[in-house]
């Protein structure tokens, strides 16, 4: 049967409709890929050794690529002749980095149980590996991802956050993923390891709001250490420390927001919102409140899906090598040749 008699199904499929993640468990590779976890694990410990601040880009991979079509390895893939990805989004471009540590870890898994693991779930194991490896909650993740076939920049772009948003329209994107306002707060505790650009904050320094000022939230001395760091003339590609504890998982990234010392306007505006300072607050106190709250928002985060074929890759840069009458099954799931 020709396989344009499926292209109205394909297409049927590729809406973004979420769909429930019934087939995702934990201990889903026990039998396939016994080591699966303990192998991305220790390339995680091997990367915190390398250069510590790749646990932070490797935690951020988890938002970028669930937010996308959902948690299907998207934005792992390179660009083609004939698809623009995701890596060059507004979003990503010169912000995502460390995809190395990810292909490291395929690489690992593909010589113990090749074309087994799939890079969606790498993802999701890798995550949160950088948070408990650098003193964060540890936690049980559900597995079953299935990779994307395709990327899309435009979709990132249509969707990612700037780091000019609020606290109003980061409640309205995550409410539009069934994740609440406690979410927000407790995901955007990510914050608590890595660095941003001076690219992201030069408005903030020098013209918030089209004011020509900066943004009043500002506690003095961390503007003027900020400036310091971000001058007018500045590569803005020059990073700063997003929190006080940057290499550390913990809940100074609340206290900060507190004192006016957020980074990122999307970060201080958590605190200058109503509806979102009360977890801020709370968060800063407690820290274990944080944790748990962190916890649940990976993991409903990583739950979502959108109802597309799939496959598991065997490079995560690019998608498996296929005859051209392939056919998938109709469900989304495992590929039939």
């Amino acid at each position: 049967m020709s396989p344009l008699f499926f292209l109205p199904f394909l297409l049927l499929l590729l809406l973004p409709i979420a769909v429930p993640a019934a087939q995702l468990r934990p201990g889903h590779y026990s039998e396939t890929c016994p080591e699966a976890e303990s192998i991305i694990r220790d390339v995680m410990k091997k990367a915190l050794v390398k250069e510590p601040r790749s646990l932070a880009s490797v935690m951020r991979f988890q938002f970028h690529d669930c937010f996308v079509n959902g948690c299907d390895g998207s934005m792992l893939l390179d660009d083609t002749p004939t698809m623009l990805g995701e890596k060059l989004s507004l979003s990503n471009i010169n912000s995502l980095r460390s995809y190395e540590v990810v292909d490291e870890a395929k690489e690992a898994l593909e010589k113990v149980c090749p074309g087994v693991v799939s890079c969606a779930d790498i993802v999701i194991m890798a995550a949160r590996d950088a948070v408990a490896l650098t003193g964060g909650p540890d936690w049980e993740v559900k597995l079953g991802r299935l990779d994307s076939l395709s990327a899309s920049q435009e979709a990132s772009d249509n969707i990612m956050p700037s780091p000019r948003a609020n606290a109003s329209s980061l409640i309205d994107l995550f409410a539009k993923f069934n994740l609440s306002v406690k979410d927000l707060v407790a995901l955007s505790g990510s914050h608590s390891i890595g660095q941003g650009r001076c690219f992201s904050i030069m408005f903030r320094l020098y013209n918030q709001s089209g004011t020509g000022r900066p943004d009043p939230a500002f506690e003095p001395k961390y503007r003027e250490k900020l400036s310091r760091l971000c001058p007018l003339n500045v590569d803005q590609n020059v990073t700063g420390d997003l929190d006080a504890t940057p290499l550390v998982f913990d809940n100074q990234y609340f206290k900060d927001l507190v004192s006016g010392r957020g980074f990122l306007n999307s970060d201080q505006t958590l605190y200058t919102y109503p509806q979102t300072r009360t977890y801020v607050k709370q968060f800063s106190s407690k820290q274990g409140e944080f944790f748990k709250a962190f916890v649940e928002g990976m993991i409903k985060m990583g739950d979502l899906q959108f109802d597309q074929p799939g496959e598991v890759r065997r490079n995560c840069r690019v998608v498996n090598h296929r005859p051209v009458n392939t056919l998938w099954n109709l469900g989304g799931m495992n590929p039939t040749f």
